[in-house]
C-alpha cells in the first residue's frame, strides 16, 4: 500500500476490521469489482453517516453483504418467498449476485430505503467473507465513492475521495469488471446486469 495512508485509518488485518466495524466506524473493503463501503447494518447512527458522507438519498436504500445465507435472515421474509424463488437465490451464493428480496417489518427503514424489500448477497471475495465471519453478522455494502463519482478500484482512491473519514482494509478487489447483478428473487426482473 501507498505511504499516504493514515495508519490510524488504514488496517491490514481482517479482524482490525471487525473490531473498527464494531466500533461503529465506517469501513471501506475490497468486494468483488470495486471496493465497498460499509458499516453495522443495526448501528443507524453509523448508516445516516453513511448516507451522508456518500450523499446518498436514504430512499435508496442499501445492500447487505455476509458470509452465508444464515447471516441474512433475521432481515428477509422468508415466508413470502416459495422454496422454487428460495432454491434459484441460494444456488447462486456465495458469488457476485445481489438478489432484492421481502423484508422483515422489523428490518431497519434505513436499510431499505422506501421499499419493503432489502438487497442483500453472500459474497465469494475471501475478504469480505471473513470480515463477515469475524464481524458475526452481515455488513452495509454500497461502492465506495461520492455519489455522481466512478467508483474506488484500490485504497488510494478511497482516500482521495474520503479521505479520513473511513477506515480502509487494505487488499485487492476481485476479477469482476463491473458491480454485481442485481436480480429480483420473486419477479426475476434484473435492476442491474
Amino acid at each position: 500500500m501507498t505511504t499516504n495512508l493514515n495508519p490510524v485509518f488504514s488496517v491490514s488485518t481482517v479482524l482490525e476490521a471487525a473490531q473498527a466495524l464494531a466500533l461503529g466506524h465506517l469501513l471501506a473493503y475490497p468486494t468483488e469489482a470495486v471496493f465497498g463501503l460499509g458499516c453495522d447494518p443495526d448501528n443507524e447512527q453509523a448508516v445516516l453517516s453513511l448516507y451522508h458522507l456518500k450523499q446518498r438519498s436514504l430512499k435508496k436504500g442499501l445492500i447487505l453483504i455476509a458470509s452465508s445465507f444464515e447471516q441474512l435472515q433475521p432481515y428477509i421474509e422468508l415466508d413470502a418467498m416459495s422454496q422454487i424463488q428460495l432454491e434459484a437465490v441460494t444456488q447462486t451464493w456465495p458469488g457476485p449476485y445481489t438478489w432484492v428480496m421481502p423484508s422483515k417489518n422489523t428490518t431497519p427503514h434505513y436499510l431499505r430505503g422506501e421499499f419493503d424489500t432489502i438487497a442483500v448477497r453472500v459474497s465469494a471475495h475471501p475478504i469480505v467473507n471473513k470480515l463477515c465471519q469475524h464481524f458475526g453478522k452481515p455488513i452495509v455494502s454500497t461502492s465506495a465513492n461520492i455519489s455522481g463519482y466512478e467508483p474506488a478500484r484500490n485504497a488510494e482512491e478511497v482516500f482521495e475521495q474520503f479521505g479520513q473519514s473511513v477506515v480502509i482494509c487494505e487488499g485487492n478487489v476481485g476479477g469482476l469488471g463491473k458491480p454485481t447483478t442485481i436480480r429480483d428473487a420473486i419477479t426475476g426482473e434484473i435492476f442491474r446486469g
